[in-house]
């Protein structure tokens, strides 16, 4: 009978509150419920540093890493820094203070992330270099990347062919463009491009009229494709005032679109004067919009859709206490030790396969390229 009264008495109390207080009290209790269920499905926080919103493979790489990360249930924090390293080091910095459980990183330049990856490991963050290795620091656990040796083979490659250089055909005239040469990556593309071309320029078959090799010498600091586009009119100027140049390496799209705005400067691509053999990577979409106007040769696709995928795993891995599957253990040292990594197979792209491997793929509609 006390229960009864008790029970009775509570609910009389309830009813005699204002209606507007009572909606409050269940507004807040549907919200702390809300809050509760969301702490406790979160596996925890991820910090994603990217470089820069210029590039538009990078904007791609964020927004997958976010989708991937946030399906498998965890929050991320993704940072842009826009080529400026104080930015980037800022970012991971705050990651850190926000209790980041993994930081999945690509530098603007992997030589100067040392002191804060001392930090983060200090608290044991762990630390995954996302498409650019990482350098002179043993606190980064696993590297995701593409094959870039292979990416650049493929394009070394891609300019025999169109050259005919196999069938014994030249010679013919080629200017070199390396990456960014803070950009770890850009040394990988660059020897593997020259491993193929190395043989017809010491044969003759190629010939450099500028004599200028070397990433330190040909490389374009931060991939900026106006500086491509100034280095590409002083080539034309001084070394082609009669002569015609028949290919350009070109390591990423960026940087074709900048050698492509020079030539049609002085007339080529255009009816009287073809565009030289022209390569890229990554598979933006002006570039594929350039190949199929016949300006760009090719371009070489790395599906960034994937490499989230895998950086994400080791992500769960990580934070599962497991050990998150690799595939190379030799090739990226570091400085401080053999970063243990995991590398994609890239993919050229050009007029004959862009639909299949690009809009068929769900990578893009096609409406963006046509």
């Amino acid at each position: 009978m006390p229960h009864v009264v008790t029970s009775t008495l509570r609910g009389a109390y309830f009813r005699s509150l204002p209606l507007n207080i009572l909606k409050s009290c269940a507004l807040a209790l549907a919200l702390l419920a809300t809050s509760v269920a969301s702490f406790a499905q979160s596996k925890g926080l991820v910090g994603i540093a990217m470089p820069s919103k210029s590039i538009a493979r990078w904007i791609a790489d964020g927004n997958n890493m976010v989708k991937e990360l946030q399906s498998r249930g965890y929050k991320t924090d993704l940072q842009y820094a826009e080529d400026e390293i104080p930015n980037q080091l800022a970012q991971i910095e705050n990651m850190i203070t926000k209790g980041a459980k993994v930081l999945v990183i690509a530098a603007i330049d992997g030589n100067t992330l040392s002191k804060v990856l001392q930090t983060a490991a200090s608290q044991g963050i762990k630390v995954i270099a996302y498409d650019r290795l990482i350098k002179g620091t043993k606190n980064v656990d696993y590297y995701a990347t593409f094959d870039n040796f292979q990416v650049g083979v493929l394009q070394g490659t891609n300019i025999v062919d169109k050259l005919g250089l196999k069938a014994g055909k030249g010679p013919f005239n080629i200017e070199v463009f390396g990456g960014s040469p803070d950009d770890n990556n850009a040394y990988f593309f660059y020897d593997g491009a020259m491993s193929v071309l190395k043989p017809y320029l010491d044969s003759g078959k190629l010939v450099i009229r500028s004599k200028q090799v070397g990433v330190n010498k040909v490389g374009i600091l931060r991939w900026d494709g106006a500086t491509a586009q100034a280095r590409m009119d002083n080539l034309l100027s001084a070394f082609y005032g009669t002569e015609k140049i028949h290919a350009v390496l070109a390591p990423n799209d960026s940087l074709a679109v900048g050698v492509i705005s020079s030539l049609k400067g002085v007339g080529y691509c255009t009816a009287k004067q073809a565009c030289p053999v022209i390569t890229g990577q990554d598979a933006e979409i002006p570039s594929v919009k350039a190949i199929l106007k016949g300006e760009q040769t090719s371009t070489v696709y790395k599906d960034t859709r994937e490499l989230a995928r895998v950086a994400a795993g080791m992500v769960d891995a990580l934070l599962g206490g497991k050990q998150p599957e690799i595939n190379d253990t030799k090739t990226y040292n570091n400085g401080a030790k053999v970063v243990p990594s995991y590398l994609l197979k890239p993919v050229l792209v050009d007029s004959t396969n862009w639909k299949p491997l690009l809009i068929d793929s769900g990578y893009y509609k096609e409406s963006q390229i046509r």
